[in-house]
């Protein structure tokens, strides 16, 4: 296609595999290990020894066509992949029709049409079907996988951990335990549950973590509407866990006793900005004796005037003045997918934060290799986005790591893997 913007800047691509949409991506060594969004397809494995030749050593399909597994972990021998019910967002509206039926059935006097249903819940008359065999099928599997990969081309299931409802989303793991962000019954969206995984085969629960409102079965009552807060995930860092809770900020939670996760820190930004936080961690170095934590904002549908979503960078020196530096933005300008159908605005930066170039994926703008040495001014030193493939409209980059190389992975959404390196 043709178009005036600068497509690659001080990266070029190595290597590419046209594969399906990725939802998380991690590198050890010379494998590197790929969640996919949809059903039927799981997990991949893929050989990068020859970055310009990578090749798939294994595929691993979800539990059912009615779950995706499109997170993953690794950890020595082991790899980590959540379990969820696809496509969770569109079947959750489908709770609130009996409810509506009921009422509506009250009020008219005889049952309602699927019509009048599907008004009462914001959805049409052709998602009353799909919505309706949901519930009656119900949805028992969410969790999470522990495999053995001690031989990467011959996966072996360990486990399969259930949690409940639709299951678990992101996540993090060490050698010992695992920090998982799920649905619980009696909490109003995630919360966080850590398990004990010293015998992989059976996970121990040793705690939880929930945010004042979730626990409605123990009486709480929130104070937002829906799902808006809730967790996304908690990464591990030293013995604190950094939370992002979606549209109420984030949170520091001290982990010394791994039993009693305890708030020390916590900021919330919402509103006025309208994207939800995904992702909040410190880098693992001070600038000027400060120390400097970078969050991301994860783009949705975007309506015209509002901001995109983009990522921060704060100083969290003093937990209790927790202050934003600066942002880092994309502008429409810089990919010319922007406006086609997609998202075009930040999802997710390289959960490993060892120097100042922060890798952070943008949707339909690509990659975007920042760097915050100077914290108050953080400036793009290269950027690459991909063209779409498969048919697509757009890009969709997703996620992304860096190896021991320092070549560095991408995957969309949607479709495709690369393999890059930086030119300068």
């Amino acid at each position: 296609m043709a178009h005036d913007v600068q497509l690659a800047r001080n990266l070029r691509r190595l290597g590419h595999l046209d594969i399906p949409g990725g939802g998380q991506l991690v590198v050890d060594g010379d494998f590197a290990f790929v969640g996919h969004m949809e059903p039927p397809h799981g997990t991949t494995i893929i050989d990068v020894a020859d970055p310009a030749k990578p090749k798939v050593v294994a595929s691993i399909g979800t539990p059912d066509e009615y779950s995706h597994t499109h997170k993953v972990r690794v950890v020595g021998d082991l790899m980590y992949t959540n379990v969820e019910q696809f496509n969770r967002h569109y079947l959750r509206r489908g709770a609130a029709l009996p409810e509506a039926r009921a009422r509506l059935a009250e009020s008219l006097g005889r049952p309602p049409t699927d019509d009048e249903a599907g008004a009462g819940i914001g959805m049409s008359a052709d998602d009353i079907p799909a919505l309706d065999a949901a519930n009656e099928r119900g949805y028992g599997l969410g969790g999470f996988r522990v495999y053995d990969i001690s031989d990467k081309s011959d996966p072996k299931l360990i486990t399969h951990e259930k949690t409940f409802g639709f299951g678990v989303h992101r996540f993090d793991v060490d050698e010992r335990y695992a920090y998982i962000s799920t649905e619980v019954e009696g909490y109003l969206g995630n919360i966080l549950v850590i398990y004990d995984i010293a015998d992989p085969a059976r996970p121990r629960e040793v705690s939880r973590w929930w945010m004042p409102g979730q626990h409605v079965a123990a009486g709480e009552t929130p104070a937002w509407k829906g799902y808006t807060h809730r967790l996304h995930h908690a990464m591990r860092v030293g013995d604190e866990l950094w939370a992002s809770v979606w549209h109420a900020g984030f949170r520091v939670l001290d982990v010394s006793d791994i039993t009693k996760p305890t708030v020390v820190a916590s900021h919330d930004y919402h509103p006025p900005i309208p994207e939800p936080t995904h992702t909040i961690m410190p880098l693992e170095q001070t600038i000027d004796g400060r120390r400097i934590a970078i969050a991301v904002d994860e783009e949705h549908t975007h309506a015209p005037g509002r901001l995109h979503g983009f990522m921060w960078v704060f100083d969290v020196t003093d937990y209790d003045h927790i202050q934003a530096l600066s942002i880092f933005d994309v502008s429409e300008m810089d990919s010319p997918w922007s406006r086609a159908p997609g998202r075009f605005g930040a999802h997710q930066f390289r959960e490993k934060l060892d120097g100042t170039l922060v890798y952070l994926t943008w949707f339909a703008g690509g990659l975007r290799v920042v760097d915050v040495a100077d914290p108050s001014n953080p400036v793009e030193v290269a950027h690459f986005i991909p063209e779409p493939v498969g048919g697509f409209p757009s890009p969709q980059s997703n996620d992304v790591d860096v190896d021991g190389r320092g070549l560095v992975y991408l995957i969309d959404r949607n479709a495709g893997f690369d393999i890059l390196e930086m030119t300068a």
